[in-house]
């Protein structure tokens, strides 16, 4: 049987980087401690969401891959002889420097780290949302990078970032490319005094990802944060999915947690063969998704 064990890591975030990263580092730990081997954190872990609000100065967030987050998640890593997959506000200076015209380059980024400490790659979000409360072109590049595999002990995974897991294209390409799990780091809650009247926007959350799993006979592994930042309040649930949607293991709404489970990964062809979603595709009628606007 192939098998994982993998982690969730979901956490409320203060204001204070070095603080979150140490209470982070801890849960990592007892992740590690209760046999994960692959362990997932939230979107943008170590900083509050800070998208939320117009005109922050982004170097008060973004770091250097080289930068002291990855450097102690690589530390950490190698310690615990497990892959972590570590999302952050990366920074990339210009190259030759402002005389060059070249100017620096800011991603949603998330990093995979294996049990060696080594970077294995890294995804840039590629689907950025532009909304009262997620005003995050104004600081994030679109991704260019493409959609990544990762492969760890003979393990195939996707990370996706947050506003990714609406888009069903993103989903498959990664079903297509070889991942029996996709992870999707997340920041993404309800907005105080926004009652939402198109309807529960975790309901539709949790169930748009259930359908990915579903669709692409894969599980769907999603991390959220808890607590309120300014006028969001996270609603947390991070979870696990199996091929069938079924959700396995759920966190709290408000609590922090550390979410553990142990995933079948033979399941993904034994429910993919049942389904025959795969085998029966037909590539050839879905060349209109390629065009950016369809004619009405």
């Amino acid at each position: 049987m192939k098998s994982i064990n993998i982690a969730l890591v979901q956490t409320k975030v203060s204001e204070n980087i070095e603080e979150n990263v140490k209470k982070t580092a801890k849960l990592i730990e007892q992740a590690a401690k209760a046999g994960a081997k692959i362990v997932a954190l939230q979107e943008l872990f170590q900083t509050p969401y800070f998208p939320q609000w117009k005109n922050k100065n982004k170097d008060d967030y973004a770091e250097k891959v080289t930068g002291p987050t990855v450097t102690a998640m690589k530390k950490i890593a190698r310690k615990l002889k497990i892959t972590l997959i570590v999302p952050f506000y990366e920074k990339i200076s210009a190259q030759g420097g402002p005389a060059s015209g070249w100017k620096d380059k800011y991603f949603n980024t998330a990093v995979v780290i294996d049990k060696n400490g080594k970077l294995l790659g890294r995804y840039h979000k590629i689907h950025i949302p532009q909304d009262p409360s997620f005003y995050e072109k104004e600081y994030f590049r679109e991704g260019e990078l493409g959609y990544k595999i990762f492969s760890v002990d003979g393990i195939k995974f996707a990370v996706l970032i947050c506003y990714d897991q609406w888009f069903p294209e993103a989903a498959r390409l990664a079903k297509l490319s070889g991942a029996e799990i996709i992870f999707y780091p997340t920041a993404i809650g309800n907005i105080i005094g926004d009652d939402a009247p198109e309807g529960d926007w975790h309901d539709a959350w949790e169930t748009v990802q259930r359908g990915h799993a579903i669709a692409n006979s894969v599980y769907v592994a999603a991390i959220n944060r808890v607590g309120r930042e300014g006028q969001t309040r996270f609603f947390g649930q991070s979870f696990i999915s199996d091929p069938f949607g079924k959700i396995i293991k759920r966190a709290s709404p408000s609590k922090e947690a550390v979410l553990v489970a142990k995933l079948d990964l033979g399941k993904n062809k034994f429910i993919e063969k049942g389904w025959g979603f795969m085998r029966n595709r037909r590539p050839d009628t879905y060349k209109p998704l390629a065009i950016k606007t369809l004619k009405k």
